[in-house]
């Protein structure tokens, strides 16, 4: 069975190599059944052994900048959920009952149309089927992230999609705010800025501006810290060394369609990684319908940020905002 992936492999590699894009199984931190995507340039890693989980993105040779959970990296089969590391999609809003169903069984990959497709089979706890689509351009560092959440049970059901980003230690996660406004001109409120019963904004690793918040993920420090907001081009950003990581998101509906206060962008950071989480509206999910989330991923390489404030952030950000 493993040749005959492998052999299938090199064949979709070959009809991919046309189009500068490759997708060919390998094996990867202890996981044999892997799958890289890769047009030269930039590469990312799905495993088939649990998920679904983007677990690599980076330029080739470079650094992951997603995190990877040593301890956990090449297991699967544990009767609960892990933190593993990677991108995942999950059920929103957070519920101990349904948004921790543990995904460390073996998933179906399918390739179709240059995509890398993974399906987690049935959530015996859930009824929902949660599938990620992975689309990588023919060049640069552009991927595009196709997040499913599909309701296999009889009955309809309501939650959000929120899609979770683990980044790798040292960096700095930013964000930023809709449009500012001036005073008296504009008098209603824009959009929510929504704690948490742990968020300490005394804490230094939080910087504000006027346009962007950042969190800096220090792994010294053990108190976990998060804030979340609601931006119509939402999006999200990770500088680690010298490249950048950036999502963007574009929430359907207003900050009143959301979960959790009104949030399209939620950043949390610990002592082990720090999570850029994109969530979408609360539906109505009947029997057999799908609920569609997608973010946009980009890199960008050989960047430094002096300064924390506007300017800085402009030019850094520059080219990659939605």
């Amino acid at each position: 069975m493993r040749q005959a992936l492998f052999i299938a492999g090199i064949l979709i590699g070959t009809t991919l190599m046309q189009a500068q894009v490759k997708i060919e199984p390998v094996a990867w931190e202890g996981w044999p059944n892997c799958y890289r995507l890769t047009n030269g340039e930039v590469e990312m890693i799905v495993t088939s052994d649990i998920g679904p989980r983007v677990m690599r993105y980076g330029y080739v040779g470079g650094t992951n900048m997603f995190w990877v959970q040593k301890e956990t990296a090449g297991k699967s089969g544990e009767p609960a959920w892990v933190l593993r590391g990677g991108h995942r999609i999950w059920i929103g809003p957070e519920d101990i009952r349904y948004t921790y169903p543990p995904d460390n069984s073996p998933i179906k990959v399918t390739i179709r149309d240059g995509a890398l497709v993974a399906t987690q089979p049935v959530e015996k706890e859930t009824n929902v089927e949660k599938e990620i689509e992975v689309r990588l351009a023919p060049k640069g560092a552009q991927a595009t992230v196709i997040h499913r959440l599909r309701n296999r049970g009889n009955m309809p059901l309501e939650f959000s999609a929120w899609a979770l980003s683990m980044m790798a230690p040292g960096g700095l996660g930013m964000t930023g705010f809709p449009p500012r406004g001036t005073h008296p001109e504009v008098l209603p409120p824009t959009n929510p800025l929504v704690m948490w019963a742990f968020t300490d904004l005394t804490d230094p690793r939080w910087k504000f501006t006027k346009k962007y918040l950042t969190l800096k993920q220090d792994p010294a420090q053990t108190s976990p810290q998060k804030l979340g907001h609601f931006n119509s081009k939402t999006f999200g950003a990770y500088l680690l060394g010298d490249t950048l990581f950036m999502k963007h998101y574009l929430p359907p509906g207003t900050a009143q369609d959301h979960p959790d206060f009104g949030t399209s962008f939620q950043i949390f950071a610990n002592a082990d990684f720090l999570e850029l989480e994109t969530m979408g509206p609360l539906r109505k999910v009947g029997a057999g319908e799908t609920l569609e989330h997608i973010e946009t991923w980009q890199l960008k390489r050989g960047v430094r940020l002096d300064a924390i404030s506007d300017a800085a952030i402009d030019a850094l950000l520059g080219g990659l905002l939605p």
